[in-house]
């Protein structure tokens, strides 16, 4: 049963929960992580650490050691300030400017209709737990926090790694208890534009306005939820109009779905143009669109739907659309696109080596733009990828570009602080400390290039789906992790 309190949610005596719901407050969206910044300084500077913050917002926190650790070997704690902004499409909320609404279910913790956040301020609320720990035994700390890690990763890439003195990270943007990641994906953002030629008409033409939308679906992270093949709106409705074109006559009018290009789209709709003759046929296929869609997403993504309505914006609102062979190239190139998983690792199970994500289309005034992320652990596939897609756009006539690009996090062997996770874990909860790669980008492929001497790992509690309204963390697991990370802060001596 979830219940919704006024005021403080989460009543219990972690602290790391309690700072948790203290920062969610802040706004802190990509891009506007000024004030989460300044907070989290303060805080530092208040409990008698050393804040350092850089112009991009970065903060670089130092605490020294606890008594008899003075001799032990400096550890970097890392996590990034900001969040992914989704949200329902009937939820009210501006990321901007309000606060993050908590519930309780359980043992778990959601938002109210929007992303938790949890993807990192988890992250942020144990950096600011160490901090405010005056008792628990812990080596001299470098707690580093970095911004714009969910679009560009830029508040890494610009970090001076000058004044990090560290030899060990335990970076904290993972989300599986029991779970420590070795290794990661790097990754690039692709962009496809197709120019656009409008057409209008002055005097009526029998064609009204209708929106075609596909729905329902769950999303999630495009490199940890990839491989649960669940769908994406935008290539689900790109096959919806790809068919449509097969069997009526329409005009586009707009086409748009995704928020985030690293989130897998839930919802995307286009406006087209329809005679009455038009829209039966439409109809019948998109009612043969939900019964395929229902068949092929039954266990993977079962809320999925596909709709058509008079558009918002009135039967007589669209005054121009797409040229015929604007609409073709935008259709055409949404049906070829890559998306989804492309390859496995074969040495590793389950995990994913290559794959895309047609994470967002928007349509401008002279263009519509697809931005894709393509991820893989092995930069000659990421490469072909690229190449692959700029095939594409020079077959089809449209133009390319990709930035963004992030590098991948091999895997180490002789990994000490590895080594003090698994031996602590086994010690504690009496089975093994699970060691796994992940098929999505963190941050520590990039610190790692500036800091090659750095032995790293990436762990975190027990946290779900990422970048949907759905995103929830679990209570017990942060409690149990806060317990655990100090336990390991202890053996680091």
């Amino acid at each position: 049963m979830s219940k919704e309190q006024a005021g403080k949610v989460y009543t219990g005596d972690c602290k790391v929960l309690q700072f948790f719901e203290q920062l969610s407050k802040i706004p802190r969206g990509s891009g506007n992580e000024k004030a989460i910044s300044d907070y989290v300084a303060r805080f530092a500077e208040e409990r008698g650490c050393t804040a350092i913050q850089d112009e991009r917002y970065n903060l670089i926190i130092k605490k020294p050691a606890a008594k008899g650790y003075e001799e032990a070997k400096t550890v970097i704690f890392q996590g990034h300030l900001d969040m992914v902004c989704e949200k329902n499409k009937s939820t009210q909320h501006d990321f901007t400017k309000d606060p993050i609404r908590f519930k309780l279910d359980g043992d778990m913790i959601y938002a109210q209709g929007t992303t938790l956040g949890a993807d990192n301020g988890i992250g942020v609320a144990f950096s600011m737990a160490l901090m405010d720990s005056a008792e628990m035994a812990h080596p001299a700390l470098e707690i580093l926090l970095t911004t714009e890690e969910e679009t560009s990763m830029a508040g890494a890439e610009n970090i001076d790694a000058s004044k990090l003195s560290g030899q060990m990270m335990i970076n904290f943007d993972s989300d599986r208890e029991g779970v420590v990641f070795v290794s990661s994906a790097g990754g690039a953002s692709v962009f496809h534009t197709v120019p656009i030629v409008w057409k209008s008409a002055e005097a009526a033409d029998g064609r009204s306005a209708y929106a075609i939308a596909v729905e329902g679906l769950t999303g999630g992270h495009s490199g940890d939820d990839i491989i649960r093949e669940r769908g994406n709106a935008n290539k689900l409705l790109g096959r919806v109009l790809d068919d449509l074109r097969r069997h009526a006559a329409f005009d586009l009018v707009s086409i748009a779905g995704g928020m985030k290009v690293n989130a897998i789209p839930r919802e995307s709709e286009a406006t087209v143009r329809l005679t009455a003759e038009e829209l039966a046929a439409a109809e019948a296929r998109i009612a043969e669109f939900n019964r395929i869609y229902k068949d092929e997403f039954e266990a993977a993504d079962p809320g999925v739907k596909v709709t058509i309505g008079a558009a918002e914006s009135g039967a007589g609102a669209a005054t121009r659309w797409l040229s015929e062979e604007t609409k073709l190239l935008v259709i055409r190139l949404l049906a070829l696109m890559p998306n989804g998983v492309l390859s496995m690792n074969k040495a590793i199970e389950n995990l994913v080596r290559t794959s895309t994500n047609i994470g967002v289309i928007s349509i401008k005034e002279d263009a519509v733009v697809f931005e894709s992320l393509v991820r893989s652990s092995h930069r000659s596939q990421l490469d072909a990828v690229l190449q692959g897609m700029e095939t594409l756009a020079e077959a089809v006539g449209v133009t390319f570009r990709h930035d963004h690009y992030f590098p991948g996090w091999p895997y180490r062997s002789d990994s000490k602080l590895r080594e003090v996770f698994e031996a602590v874990y086994a010690r504690k909860y009496d089975k093994p400390l699970q060691v796994k790669a992940i098929h999505a980008g963190l941050e520590c492929g990039v610190l790692i290039e500036k800091m090659p001497h750095l032995d790293a790992i990436s762990y975190g509690p027990n946290m779900y789906n990422f970048h949907t309204p759905e995103e929830h963390v679990s209570i017990s697991s942060v409690e149990r992790t806060w317990e655990f990370l100090q336990d390991v802060m202890r053996e680091l001596k």
